[in-house]
């Protein structure tokens, strides 16, 4: 597998979920802040009820400020599914819009400002891959039944996949329990496309033990019937972001900091989650920080502008990066500058829809079908 590290996703297109990629037009690219705020202001102001704009926690201040909701990715497309707008216009990235098209009305229409914003975890489960595992892996287990489990964050096509192969879907916050309905029904998992949140996972039902990787990469690497008899599966996969902590960041900052506490997110390597005073969802790290008493002190292990929104929102607690400097953002959510969300705002205000992002209808009818399953939990 490549390291994330060497990947450039502004020139690499083959990273890209979508192919009718939509440059930003010369007169949006040199916008100042004042002016841009202005016109963003403007044209929601026009379009009123008909527009809700969800900025996802890990976006940059310029862009969280004019969402209507902020949260992740599961919680957004909630809120858009509950929103009477026509319009819905998520500063995320591509699999996030694609969950919002899944479960809002047919009637609602769902923007993403750049469609460049392309998660490369979500691309490292491409649909051909999995096919291809799939079948070896059965060949090498065929009297056993492999039920597949994706990660929220993967493109429609995969969750289309596994409510074909009777799985579902699942969130950082109840894998366990997917795991769990899984089990139930069947004798394995294959679980993707995120390796670490499936170990801890295993980790967490006592299955640490039982877990073998699968590289889609290489897969003669391994031998698939060494691989299939395993009870849990993991895909190797990972996020950038997360996977950049180390045990060393942890240590470090307890050094520094001996009366500190540690958050980190379960997309983080195992050793990490172990040395951390909490694991959990940006749902949880934020509600973590929000419960926590003036002057305690946090260290974050996830992306950094979460990090950054969580100092400016709780200033009577002391909130640091785990890493320090070395802390980055996300590649892929870096795509959605603040000139594309006045672009998309003010195209829509004139009548005209860019970048739209609509899943292919049987694929939305089956990712419906996984996520309901994930709701059955």
């Amino acid at each position: 597998m490549p390291e994330m590290e060497t990947v450039d996703l502004e020139t690499d297109l083959s990273l890209f979920k979508y192919d009718d990629l939509e440059q930003l037009p010369p007169a949006y690219r040199d916008l100042e802040e004042d002016e841009r705020t202005e016109r963003i202001e403007a044209a929601r102001e026009e379009l009123g009820d008909d527009v809700v704009v969800l900025g996802h926690n890990y976006q940059r201040r310029e862009i969280v400020e004019h969402a209507d909701f902020i949260g992740d990715s599961y919680q957004l497309s909630k809120r858009a599914a509950e929103a009477d707008a026509d319009y819905v216009v998520f500063c995320g990235v591509t699999f996030m819009a694609e969950s919002a098209d899944i479960i809002t009305d047919d009637d609602q229409t769902v923007v993403l400002p750049s469609m460049e914003a392309s998660c490369p975890m979500a691309g490292m489960a491409e649909a051909l891959q999995v096919d291809a595992a799939w079948t070896e892996l059965n060949e090498a287990a065929p009297d056993a039944d492999i039920v597949p489990i994706t990660y929220m964050n993967s493109y429609a096509d995969l969750k289309a996949f596994c409510a074909e192969q009777g799985g579902l879907v699942c969130t950082s916050s109840n894998a366990h329990d997917a795991f769990e309905y899984a089990f139930e029904r069947g004798d394995k998992v294959l679980f993707l496309p995120d390796k670490h949140l499936g170990e801890n996972t295993a980790h967490r039902l006592g299955m640490a033990d039982a877990t073998a990787e699968w590289d889609p990469w290489d897969p003669e690497a391994a031998d698939a019937t060494e691989v299939a008899d395993a009870d849990i599966i993991l895909w190797d996969g990972y996020c950038q972001v997360h996977e950049r902590f180390t045990e060393g960041h942890v240590e470090a900052f307890r050094a520094e900091h001996p009366d500190g506490n540690v958050i980190v997110h379960p997309e983080c390597r195992r050793e990490v989650v172990e040395a951390a005073d909490v694991a959990g969802s940006t749902s949880t790290i934020c509600e973590t920080v929000e419960n926590a008493d003036p002057g305690e002190t946090w260290a974050i292990g996830t992306e950094i502008h979460l990090t950054n929104h969580l100092q400016r929102w709780h200033p009577e607690v002391e909130v640091l990066p785990l890493c320090g400097d070395a802390c980055m953002d996300c590649n892929a959510m870096r795509q959605v500058d603040p000139n594309y969300l006045t672009w998309v705002l003010e195209e829509l205000a004139d009548g005209t829809e860019r970048n739209v992002v609509e899943v292919d209808p049987r694929e939305k009818e089956l990712a419906a079908l996984a996520l309901e399953r994930m709701l059955e939990v």
